[in-house]
């Protein structure tokens, strides 16, 4: 039966090496490449063991401040130290991460940088588009276990391998100052539109009676409540309206909203993801609204104003939560115009739980039957 077992956990585990082949060889490739045309010192910044402490320590706050705040400074060569032809290869190896959907929100979300800076008059580097930050944890191989990632403001994509395999893409993390561009030549333009106007749509398609249900407070939280932690965890039983209590066309609506985070990366692990959100009974997914549906438009800006902080109570927040997976939108900061989102997995995020089962499965194996 033992054996059984074990012939069967391989089974799986080549079927879903298949699965995922083409995505892991694709970013184990443009991994290499990259990493390649790198001097030794680069690589010193941005390549270290699998098991370094900092490959599940993350987060989408701003440089300015971030090591007297956090204690260190991010890792990882940035894209302002780097040459054409290393820019050209880390923005191949976010594209190869990223649906194109995926890929043109990060790239939005990297513009607003110069949008902020231009509103906050800043001229200190804090707000800066060429701060996002690249490393690698282990050697990039079809065998062994390794991981990348991007980091910096509202931006954090994290992947890791194993044989091959992609087993993890999550945390996926994306956020804009300003939500609403309110003034310029990009006047209206927004990152994150339709994870905004999907679930106002949904919210609006509620009667009173499943409203009731969904908004558990009227006021927002200040940030997403799980924010950088290493496993997401949300206190106490979840909490919201049941999907089971909406009718069928509340249901595909609530499904495409879920889609509009689950499909941000690249085809095969938005496809698990979309699996594992399906296969969800409908009484335990729920969905949970703080603050009020409407949001005001942007003001009149103030140059040279901070843009965070100026909470706004009843702003926007929702989370989206299964036994399995996470989705969280904020947007209470700079009066309603200063967002972020996120999508957690509580047992695949950083690939933890997945190479606990791994490490024990082996470690057992290692004894004679």
């Amino acid at each position: 039966m033992r054996r059984t077992g074990l012939a069967l956990l391989a089974l799986l585990g080549l079927l879903s090496a298949e699965r995922f082949s083409r995505t892991g060889r694709t970013m184990t490739d443009t991994a290499n490449r990259f990493i390649q045309s790198l001097t030794d010192e680069q690589r010193k910044e941005s390549l270290f063991p699998f098991d370094h402490k900092l490959r599940t320590t993350w987060h989408y706050f701003p440089e300015r401040g971030f090591k007297e705040e956090f204690g260190y400074d991010r890792p990882g060569i940035m894209f302002k130290h780097m040459d054409s032809k290393q820019r050209l290869y880390a923005q191949a190896l976010l594209a190869a991460g990223l649906s194109q959907a995926g890929y043109i929100k990060a790239m939005n979300v990297i513009s607003m940088e110069e949008i902020v800076k231009i509103m906050e008059a800043d001229t200190t580097g804090h707000r800066d588009p060429e701060r996002y930050h690249f490393t690698f944890y282990g050697t990039p191989s079809e065998t062994g276990t390794w991981a990348w990632r991007i980091e910096g403001h509202h931006l954090v994509v994290t992947f890791t391998f194993r044989d091959g395999r992609l087993i993890s893409s999550s945390p996926t993390m994306l956020g804009a100052n300003p939500h609403e561009v309110p003034y310029g030549p990009h006047k209206g333009m927004r990152a994150l539109a339709r994870e905004e106007d999907l679930a106002r749509a949904l919210m609006k398609s509620l009667d009173d009676g499943q409203l009731k249900q969904a908004i558990f407070t009227n006021e927002a939280p200040y940030d997403i409540v799980t924010m950088a932690s290493v496993r997401a965890r949300i206190d106490g039983a979840p909490r919201g309206l049941k999907a089971s209590k909406l009718n069928d066309s509340q249901y595909e609506a609530l499904l495409e909203l879920i889609a509009e985070y689950a499909l941000n990366v690249t085809d095969e692990a938005g496809a698990d993801r979309m699996a594992k959100v399906k296969a969800t009974p409908r009484d335990r997914l729920y969905l949970a609204w703080a603050g009020r549906i409407e949001r005001d438009p942007p003001g009149p800006v103030e140059i040279g104003k901070v843009t965070t902080g100026n909470r706004h109570p009843q702003g926007n927040y929702y989370r989206i939560q299964s036994p399995q997976f996470l989705i969280e939108y904020d947007n209470a900061q700079n009066n309603s115009n200063h967002s972020h989102s996120v999508w957690r997995d509580f047992r695949e995020d950083f690939g933890l739980d997945v190479l606990a089962a791994h490490h024990r499965l082996f470690n057992h194996r290692v004894k004679a039957d």
